[in-house]
């Protein structure tokens, strides 16, 4: 209350009120005064009543898009060719490694959930030689083992692509391919593999302007053809590296989540933080560490898995 009112002492602010209205009266109904209500004019004669028009259908409201299935024909992958290559098998047997990326894919999974950047992880790194496609492809085949995803890994390091070769897949036309000429559909370059939840999208036909298409607003409009109403789609993609090619950064601005690949006897302190700022303002950025030497007090997964299965 006001101390220096007029009405001080005088009760209450309801007190006071009351004073000024006679709320009493209104909530007798005294403050509203009668109203005349005129009486209905009686109804026209039936002979001269006016048809009913018909009533128009509500509009039915348009189908939203719904990124169409990859219908190209499939190619196998060559298990061997990876096994030797140091890559997980699909449906192979548990591993060390296959336990730290089933690790890493639930953190994943759990971030993209309801992220509004969508389904899209950038695997990139600083320079090249720090396992950067080796990460993507591993990752892609730990998430291509979900019951419930279709992966889609996309060749995105278009100065040297090398995802398709990596898997035994032949390359045809590509994400670049599909920016540079709109009469190319993005979702007729995926290659489908023999693994049904796993699909390869090649780099294409490298550009002198891949920077400038990426950055266009159809790299977007091609991304949504790809993932549009489906949200059990995830897009990896496998970017250059980003302190040698301009393309990266710009691909993070279409990622929700940048793993940045750190090699842990080889990438400097000076690379990571360059790298990392070039990340700033675009996906979250995860670091991913590579070439790690566990001690003995560390996680054992292989040793662990090797035992259970031995006494199988």
């Amino acid at each position: 209350m006001n101390q220096h009112s007029s009405f001080k002492g005088r009760g209450s602010l309801i007190e006071r009120a009351t004073e000024i209205y006679d709320f009493s009266a209104a909530l007798r109904g005294r403050a509203a005064p009668a109203v005349d209500v005129p009486a209905e004019a009686p109804p026209a004669p039936a002979a001269f009543a006016p048809a009913a028009e018909p009533v128009a259908p509500a509009p039915v409201a348009a189908p939203s898009y719904r990124a169409p299935d990859w219908t190209g024909p499939v190619q196998p992958i060559d298990r061997i060719a990876l096994a030797e290559a140091g890559y997980l098998r699909p449906e192979g047997p548990v591993t060390a490694m296959s336990e730290e990326f089933r690790l890493l894919k639930r953190d994943l999974l759990a971030q993209l959930h309801d992220n509004p950047r969508g389904n899209r992880i950038l695997v990139c790194s600083a320079h090249s030689g720090e396992g950067k496609s080796f990460c993507a492809i591993n990752l892609a085949l730990s998430l291509a083992a979900e019951k419930d995803r279709e992966i889609l890994l996309v060749d995105a390091d278009f100065g040297k692509p090398g995802i398709p070769g990596k898997l035994g897949l032949t390359a045809g036309p590509g994400l670049m391919d599909a920016l540079a000429d709109p009469s190319i559909a993005v979702e007729d370059c995926v290659i489908r593999t023999d693994l049904p939840s796993l699909s390869v999208l090649p780099a294409g036909q490298r550009s002198n302007n891949d920077t400038e298409y990426l950055a266009s607003a159809r790299t977007e409009q091609a991304l949504r053809r790809l993932t549009e109403g489906r949200p059990d789609r995830i897009l990896i993609f496998d970017s250059p590296p980003l302190l040698a090619a301009s393309p990266a950064a710009v691909l993070a601005s279409h990622a929700a989540i940048a793993l940045l690949v750190v090699r842990a006897d080889k990438t400097s302190e000076s690379a990571l933080r360059d790298a990392a700022g070039l990340l700033k303002g675009g996906a979250q950025v995860q670091l991913l560490l590579n070439g790690v030497r566990f001690q003995a007090s560390g996680r054992r997964f292989g040793s662990y898995y090797s035992k259970e299965v031995h006494q199988s």
